[in-house]
């Protein structure tokens, strides 16, 4: 059964609250953020772009023995600076020369039988013919002088072979470089085109390979084909510490194709090593100078942008007093400022100071605008 008491005891409770509500004071919106300001303009500057880089040999090649023995010598020490052609290992040497003077008596015996086999031949066959021997002694005779050719011949090969092992028993130094670690100790035995013996890399120069967009491709082929003068450090390394190699390097070659899973192609340097710095397997930076008169881009203070999330942001001053945040894209700094290669136009003011107060859509206060 209805009760009427029920909705005006309802009735009762609304008004109240509805008073109670109408009491509290209004929320005021915050007051303007105190900030200053800086105008966007196009303009020309000389920076650096950085690319990953890895250091690599020239020339690098692992040592291995072409035949089977014990390590007899071992002629270097690891680390060294060697010399193309200086001795490195010793693989059984005197057994190897034991068995090519063993090959040479042997061809020696066998040049001895021919020589004798070729006089028989020739005496038997003046005899025959005289008619003062018989047919088959003759046919004998040059039988042997044959076997005995055959014999000189398998004597050479034997003498050419020994001669071969004989040869590469002693390992030397392909061209000049740094020899690493040895693999293997004094009186080892090792297998031959099997063990590794030690892996020996040029030094001066060396390769520094990097890996660029595909779309950088037309820059970097009109920077190989128009180099800088030599004063000109256009390519320069640095290390993970931030100094600068002391000398700068020249683009060596472009690779033949772009790969394709990463649409990046491998362009090669040349930098001298003089102080020995370099080393095979480095990381570093290729530092490419960026000095080209006609190229404008924008230019703002560092301290205007914001980072969130890998993202980066400024806030863009709008006619109302009121900021937006605005997404870019950066390129590389330059001493207090960076370069801005997306997301902001010519003639746009943005936030320097006070960002941190900041969210899209809020009031500023203004301060004068300092133009690039």
């Amino acid at each position: 059964m209805y009760k009427p008491f029920h909705f005006i005891f309802i009735f009762v409770i609304g008004s109240l609250l509805m008073a109670a509500c109408s009491n509290q004071p209004k929320q005021q919106a915050p007051p303007p953020v105190a900030v200053n300001t800086y105008q966007v303009q196009k303009g020309t500057a000389v920076y650096f772009d950085y690319y990953p880089a890895t250091v690599t040999a020239l020339n690098e090649i692992e040592l291995r023995a072409q035949v089977t023995g014990y390590v007899k010598g071992i002629f270097f020490n690891d680390g060294q600076h060697v010399s193309k052609g200086q001795k490195l290992y010793d693989i059984d040497h005197e057994t190897y020369q034991a068995a090519y003077n063993q090959a040479v008596a042997n061809m020696n015996v066998a040049q001895a039988n021919l020589d004798k086999a070729q006089q028989d031949a020739d005496r038997y066959t003046d005899l025959l013919k005289k008619d003062a021997i018989a047919r088959q002694v003759v046919d004998h005779a040059i039988t042997d002088l044959q076997a005995a050719k055959m014999q000189v011949a398998a004597a050479k090969a034997a003498v050419a072979r020994a001669a071969t092992d004989l040869k590469f028993s002693v390992l030397y130094a392909p061209f000049d470089g740094t020899i690493g670690i040895s693999q293997v100790k004094m009186g080892a035995l090792i297998s031959a085109n099997q063990t590794l013996l030690n892996t020996l890399s040029s030094d001066n120069p060396m390769a520094v390979d990097i890996a660029v967009d595909q779309s950088l491709i037309p820059k970097f082929t009109n920077l190989k084909n128009n180099p800088a003068p030599a004063a000109d450090s256009m390519f320069t390394l640095t290390f993970n510490d931030k100094t600068i190699y002391p000398y700068p390097g020249q683009i060596s070659f472009i690779d033949r194709a772009v790969d394709p899973q990463t649409s990046t192609i491998r362009i090669r340097y040349i930098f001298p090593n003089n102080n020995n710095l370099l080393k095979p397997g480095m990381s570093c930076n290729v530092r490419v100078k960026n000095n080209n008169a006609k190229e404008q881009f924008m230019l703002i203070p560092y301290k205007a942008v914001v980072e969130q999330m890998g993202e980066y942001f400024v806030f863009v001053v709008k006619n109302n007093n009121t900021v937006s945040e605005q997404k870019v894209m950066l390129g590389q700094p330059i001493n207090d400022k960076i370069v801005v290669k997306s997301g902001l136009n010519d003639g746009d003011v943005i936030v320097t100071d006070g960002v941190q107060k900041l969210k899209d859509g809020a009031k500023i206060q203004l301060s004068p605008a300092k133009a690039h």
